[in-house]
């Protein structure tokens, strides 16, 4: 038997790293993982052509968590790209963690019960343990994983502020090219600490749009990426746009008023553009 488990992605409010602290909100394009049982060995694919270390990461420490042996099989299927700035090791990380919870419970009782927040936790271990994050990510995956928004202290893994997202159009730009979290410059971006602290407590009063915009123009400079990408949105009418994650996605939320004018904004862009939503119900199993 199959247990299926889907996971959004998430957009940047504010990088936690920086200053250790961040903010993100859940967007509906997903990883979904199936998991099923089987009586040895671990075998892990993906419908993407990526490492699949991660997954095999997440499963065995969710064998470990429970002295389980057993043997696992999982299959994800993604349409969130991948190296974006849009939390998709983090998607990965809770759906195959969640999904693998869920299919030992099945077989084994409530001995292998887990908490949200201990899947979580667990997910975000195994992304570190992988090598895929650099703070661990806990803004991005507890977004992924609650859905809607979250403000965050990622060091002591707090949510500091949890709420549904205002439902507005998402509008993600993607260059042609992958940017890898792990390789980014973080000596460059702590520089900016005292300036993205200003954008986070924006983000604590509730101020998301200005808080999104003000930190993606600061990391767009430490990072070497084009501002006037997020500035045409925002000359189009958008009410938020800048860098998400350590890019090189731009995300920009739009009313549906200026949404086709961003879309125009975008256009002399080389890459693709995704018009998607937010998420507010996050990571969730799918039944059949």
């Amino acid at each position: 038997m199959k247990t299926i488990v889907k996971s959004p992605g998430s957009a940047t409010v504010i990088n936690a790293i920086a200053t250790g602290c961040g903010s993100a909100f859940g967007i509906r394009r997903y990883v979904t993982a199936e998991v099923e049982l089987k009586s040895s060995n671990i075998i892990c694919k993906s419908d993407e052509d990526v490492d699949t270390s991660l997954m095999e990461l997440c499963v065995k420490s969710v064998l470990h968590k429970f002295d389980i042996d057993t043997g696992v099989r999982v299959k994800t299927y993604s349409d969130l790209p991948v190296a974006s700035g849009l939390s998709s090791s983090s998607a990965t990380s809770n759906a195959v963690v969640l999904a693998t919870v869920l299919a030992l419970s099945k077989e084994y009782g409530p001995d292998c019960y887990m908490s949200d927040v201990d899947v979580l936790n667990l997910a975000i271990d195994a992304s570190l343990e992988a090598g895929v994050t650099i703070t661990g990510a806990f803004d991005d995956a507890s977004a992924s994983f609650f859905g809607g928004l979250t403000v965050t202290d990622n060091m002591n893994r707090k949510i500091l502020k949890k709420q549904d997202m205002e439902e507005q159009n998402i509008l993600i730009y993607m260059p042609d090219k992958k940017s890898l979290t792990a390789q980014s410059d973080i000596l460059k971006m702590k520089l900016l600490s005292p300036y993205v602290k200003l954008a986070f407590g924006q983000a604590l009063k509730g101020d998301i749009y200005k808080a999104l915009t003000l930190n993606g123009l600061l990391y767009c400079a430490a990072l070497e990426f084009n501002p006037n990408i997020a500035l045409d949105a925002l000359s189009a009418g958008a009410i938020a746009a800048g860098l998400s994650g350590t890019g090189p996605s731009f995300v920009a939320v739009t009313d549906d008023k200026a949404l086709d004018n961003v879309l125009d904004s975008w256009s002399s862009y080389e890459g693709n553009i995704i018009h998607t939503e937010v998420d507010n119900e996050g990571t969730k199993e799918i039944l059949s």
